[in-house]
C-alpha cells in the first residue's frame, strides 16, 4: 500500500494480507522478530497471538498496538473463515515520536490502541470501524498518524546508532557507538529501553537476524548453502545459536518444517 509522503521516512511498510481462512495446520505459524513497532487491524475476523506462552487476543476492527519483540510468537486466526488484516510497520527510530511512553514496557507484548491512548484511541477507533472500504481505512490511519507525529522530539543519538545499526546489519559493536557518540553504555541502554524497547546490543542481534531471514524467506535452503552468513556472526556455532533464540529451532530443521505464512511477511 501507498505511503503518504510525510510518512515515508518513518513508516517502512504498509500491507494488507487476506486469507479464505485459517492458516493450514502444517505451517508452524512462526512470526520472527524485526525490531519494528506495529499497528495491527483485523477488518475481517479476529486473531490471536502466543508469545512466551501468552496468549493476547484480538476482535475484529480492533486496532492493536504491538511492541517490539525480541522473541518469536505464533499467530493465528480466530474463525476458519475469510480474514483480512492491516499491518503499519513503523521504522526502526520513529515509533517513539507517534506514541509517547517507554517503549520497554510495551516489549513482546499487544494492546489495543484504547488501552494506550484512552479517549484519544477509543474516538479513532470508532471512526476507523465505520469506514468499509480497505484503502480508505489505511489513509484514514495514515491521517491519524500525522497528526500524532512530533509529539516528542527526536533524539538525535538514538537515531545515529540506529543508522550505523542498519548499515552495519547489525555488525557494529556497541563499544563502537559509545566512542562515536561519547555516550556510555549505560546512557545508551537507558536512551535504547525508553526509545525503542530494547538495548542497542539486542537491536543489532535482530538487525542481524532480520538480514539473514529476509534472503532465508526469499531464497528457500540458501541459508544452509551460503556460508557468507557467518561473516556476520563470531562462526557458524554463533549463527546457529542466534538463529534458534528468534525461531526456536536450528537453522536445519527450522528448513525442514513449513513456515509460509511466517515468511509472507518477508517477501519482497
Amino acid at each position: 500500500m501507498p505511503i503518504h509522503p510525510l510518512l515515508r521516512n518513518h513508516i517502512e511498510k504498509i500491507w494488507v494480507l487476506e486469507s479464505s481462512g485459517k492458516i493450514p495446520v502444517d505451517d508452524m505459524k512462526i512470526i520472527v522478530p524485526n525490531g519494528r513497532i506495529k499497528l495491527i487491524i483485523p477488518f475481517r475476523n479476529g486473531f490471536f497471538r502466543i508469545i512466551e506462552n501468552n496468549q493476547a487476543s484480538s476482535n475484529e476492527q480492533q486496532i492493536n498496538f504491538v511492541g517490539i519483540s525480541d522473541v518469536s510468537f505464533l499467530i493465528d486466526f480466530e474463525q476458519d473463515e475469510p480474514s483480512g488484516t492491516i499491518g503499519i510497520e513503523f521504522s526502526l527510530s520513529s515509533a517513539y515520536r507517534f506514541f509517547c511512553f517507554p517503549q520497554s514496557e510495551v516489549k513482546n507484548k499487544m494492546y489495543s490502541l484504547e488501552e494506550i491512548m484512552g479517549g484519544l484511541g477509543k474516538n479513532f477507533q470508532s471512526k476507523l470501524t465505520d469506514i468499509v472500504n480497505v484503502e480508505d481505512k489505511v489513509k484514514l490511519i495514515q491521517q491519524f498518524l500525522i497528526k500524532l507525529f512530533s509529539r516528542s522530539i527526536e533524539d538525535n543519538i538514538v537515531d545515529y546508532c540506529i543508522d550505523k545499526i542498519k548499515m552495519s546489519k547489525g555488525k557494529i559493536l556497541v563499544n563502537q557507538l559509545e566512542k562515536e557518540t561519547g555516550y556510555s553504555r549505560r546512557r545508551l541502554n537507558m536512551k535504547f529501553q525508553d526509545k525503542i524497547g530494547v538495548s542497542p546490543k539486542t537491536l543489532c542481534e535482530i538487525t542481524r537476524f532480520t538480514y539473514v531471514y529476509q534472503i532465508l524467506a526469499n531464497h528457500p535452503n540458501e541459508i544452509l548453502l551460503n556460508k557468507g552468513f557467518y561473516n556476520l556472526y563470531y562462526d557458524q556455532a554463533h549463527f546457529i545459536k542466534e538463529f534458534r533464540r528468534f525461531t526456536g529451532l536450528p537453522p536445519e530443521k527450522f528448513e525442514r518444517n513449513i513456515n509460509d505464512f511466517g515468511k509472507v511477511f518477508y517477501k519482497k
